[in-house]
């Protein structure tokens, strides 16, 4: 039966219909958010898939061009891959909700969200994030939400909740906020150096407006919403766990992980399971539960020894920072390098520059953003974790990672005027036993600043872990989480800044949502940190942005020119603009304002195809003087060209301060001199002479 419910959210009415289209899901919500439309469905396999020690959900946000009156480029003229864009907005889907399906759940599940029309107003991603929480809680999945998302700006002080275009487009915020009726569970933001406690403020405002988002959901749930099915439990039985305790006791399962070395940990797990497999050599059903009974035990021990005894695996104190070092200049040849170093994690970023044309051009549904000067890319490859594999590209995580480095890098970078300069930073994980997202930002950073780009201030970034209890109030905050903490914990709590404020912040948790004092505590602590690697590492190895670019980066002259004359530089079919490349060496960029960027790595040809261009877009005045190549020689004169498509005459009298009977007595063709400008004649013919040029 087909239904309708509707409320207003910020200003614009959310209208959600069920059982209109999809029936066939478990669960499906058609969303209208002003007029941007979405079709979410949650869809869950009968059976769990057998041989899987985790949840298998995949969210999907597909951009159909259509949406927004386009027909997709190149050759097929149809969707294709996954954007970046539509990769974030999974990923940003899937966080908030993933802890709330069953621990224990194997059964496939996918949120698919399906964009049919986008209203610029109101963000098809904001509408697809509610519409996989009300899909999946009024379908039959297992699922302890609803949850709801909110996005906020900050223009002029004050905050904007789900911001217009225009509003993001004058931000100083952009953070996306996802609860759940009692904790915040969710956190992304990009901030211009917002300041802590403002940062915090938005947060709970945000959540506070989803308290009345998951009123409204639980209306529709009320009426709509299908009883939860039973499924197949894929817990370790109690029964295991007692038997693997009695082999291995919980003083020598402490004495396996908590170990400083990753390699040693691995191999003493690895013993660990060489002796439960030889004890339960019969027992078939156990021995396909090791892997997952021994992780389990693992967790307990490390959650343990945390939370009770405030004992980290690798013996730091509570608020301790691994080992840190820093690096530039250990790539020779590119326009820029460095390395950062903490602890078992080692991320070299590399910097290259480029003129504005190389600028990534975006064809995405986001009609304000169609390029992107600055680009920062995340490379995970599996030696970096000791392990084999062959590399097939980017994944998800690696996209994200990529993302969350570059928008913490943004809001320090020059203007276009300033650095007229495309900018791509590649972060290589060398190393990784936690947060090498973080250490990305640390190691671009100091790659920028390497390679001589002018970036406002420093940008550090630093990772908080949380391990919790029965109570709300029984927790403890790590800060700079290595892996084991990170994968046994509840929460990696990435926040990046400089030393005024947050540029970008990125939560995942495994439990269902954080109180305000948690929060705060984490927010705390990477400030604290990230203060400590600015000042005590970062400036250490390089303070400031150096004053001159690399030898190999390629240089930037720019001149402004009339627009009206833009035709006469690029010239019929590109013939002008192309001899001046051919002659030069360099690569020209002109903007339809005029603004004609020159670049190079040889500063004398750069000068002289900034001199064609100049000679090409100016009027000859009396008395310039100008330096010219004979190209046509005729009775009465020599025709002299200046610049590409510019030339001018020199009579025959106007050669030689003696009397000369033919041209070729004193030139001939290709022959460079110098001639100053006489001016008009009476017949507008603009002349020039060489015997007036002054010795």
């Amino acid at each position: 039966m087909y239904k309708s419910y509707s409320m207003e959210l910020a200003g614009r009415t959310l209208r959600v219909d069920v059982g209109r289209v999809a029936k066939q899901a478990n669960g499906a919500a058609l969303m209208h958010y002003g007029d941007t439309t979405v079709l979410s469905t949650a869809t869950a396999s009968e059976k769990p898939r057998e041989g899987i020690d985790f949840f298998p959900l995949s969210v999907e946000y597909e951009e159909k061009m259509y949406s927004v009156g386009k027909i997709p480029g190149g050759f097929n003229k149809r969707e294709g891959k996954a954007s970046e864009n539509a990769v974030l907005t999974s990923r940003v889907i899937d966080r908030p909700m993933r802890p709330l399906f069953p621990k224990d759940y194997r059964n496939d599940v996918t949120l698919d969200n399906l964009v049919l029309s986008v209203d610029p107003d109101c963000a098809p991603e904001l509408t697809a994030m509610l519409g996989s929480a009300i899909a999946t809680a009024i379908s039959d999945i297992p699922f302890d939400g609803p949850t709801s998302t909110t996005q906020v700006g900050l223009v002029d002080g004050k905050f904007v909740f789900n911001p217009n275009a225009a509003q993001k487009a004058v931000s100083d915020l952009q953070l996306t906020v996802a609860s759940t009726r009692d904790k915040v569970i969710m956190i992304e933001a990009g901030a211009n150096e917002v300041p802590e406690d403002k940062m915090i403020e938005a947060i709970f405002a945000a959540h506070e407006v989803n308290q009345e988002v998951i009123r409204f959901i639980d209306t529709i749930v009320a009426e709509c919403g299908k009883e939860k099915h039973t499924y197949t439990s894929c817990a370790v039985p109690e029964e295991l766990f007692a038997a693997i305790r009695e082999v291995v006791s919980p003083e020598e399962m402490e004495v396996a992980v908590f170990t400083d070395e990753k390699q040693k940990r691995e191999a003493n797990i690895r013993e660990i399971k060489d002796k439960l497999a030889e004890k339960f050599a019969d027992n078939e059903e156990w021995l396909a539960l090791i892997d997952e009974a021994v992780y389990q035990y693992q967790k307990k021990t490390v959650r343990k020894m945390i939370l009770k005894d405030h004992k980290r695996p690798d013996g730091r104190a509570i608020n301790e920072i691994r080992p840190l070092a820093a690096e530039v200049d250990l790539i020779p040849r590119v326009h820029g390098s460095a390395m950062f170093t903490r602890g078992q994690t080692q991320i070299c970023t590399i910097t290259t520059l480029a003129p504005l044309s190389e600028a990534q051009k975006i064809d995405g549904l986001d009609a304000a953003e169609t390029s992107k000067r600055y680009m920062h890319h995340y490379n995970f490859p599996s030696y970096s974790v000791g392990e084999t594999k062959p590399s097939r590209g980017p994944g998800r995580r690696e996209i994200g990672h990529g993302a969350l480095a570059e928008r913490a890098l943004v809001p320090v970078l020059p203007s276009e005027e300033e650095f007229p300069y495309a900018i791509r930073t590649v972060s290589e994980t060398f190393e990784s036993n936690g947060s090498t997202s973080q250490a990305s930002i640390c190691a671009s950073t100091m790659s920028l600043m390497a390679a001589g780009v002018p970036i406002k201030t420093a940008v550090a970034g630093i990772s908080c872990g949380l391990v919790t209890g029965e109570t709300d109030d029984d927790y403890i905050v790590l800060t700079d989480i290595q892996g084991l903490e990170d994968f046994f914990g509840d929460m990696d709590f990435k926040v990046a800044g400089t030393h005024k404020g947050i540029t970008a912040i990125q939560m995942d948790i495994k439990i269902h949502g954080l109180t305000r004092p948690i929060i705060e505590e984490a927010i705390a602590r990477t400030r604290e940190a990230r203060l400590y690697i600015l000042d005590e590492v970062m400036a250490k190895t390089i303070a400031e942005p150096r004053m001159e670019l690399s030898e190999y980066a390629p240089k930037i002259l720019q001149i402004n020119i009339d627009p009206q004359k833009i035709g006469d530089v690029v010239g019929q079919r590109g013939k002008t603009i192309n001899t001046i490349i051919e002659r030069t060496g360099v690569k020209i960029d002109i903007t339809d304002d005029g603004a004609v960027s020159i670049c190079g790595t040889d500063k004398e040809q750069m000068a002289r195809a900034m001199d064609m261009v100049r000679i090409i877009t100016t009027e000859f005045e009396t008395g310039q003087i100008l330096t010219g190549t004979v190209v046509s020689i005729k009775e009465f004169g020599a025709f002299l060209e200046f610049a590409p498509g510019k030339e001018g005459m020199v009579h025959i009298s106007k050669i030689s301060k003696g009397r000369i009977d033919k041209v070729e007595d004193v030139l001939k063709l290709g022959d460079v001199v110098k001639v100053v400008c006489l001016g008009k004649d009476k017949m507008g013919r603009v002349s020039f002479s060489m015997k007036d040029v002054e010795q």
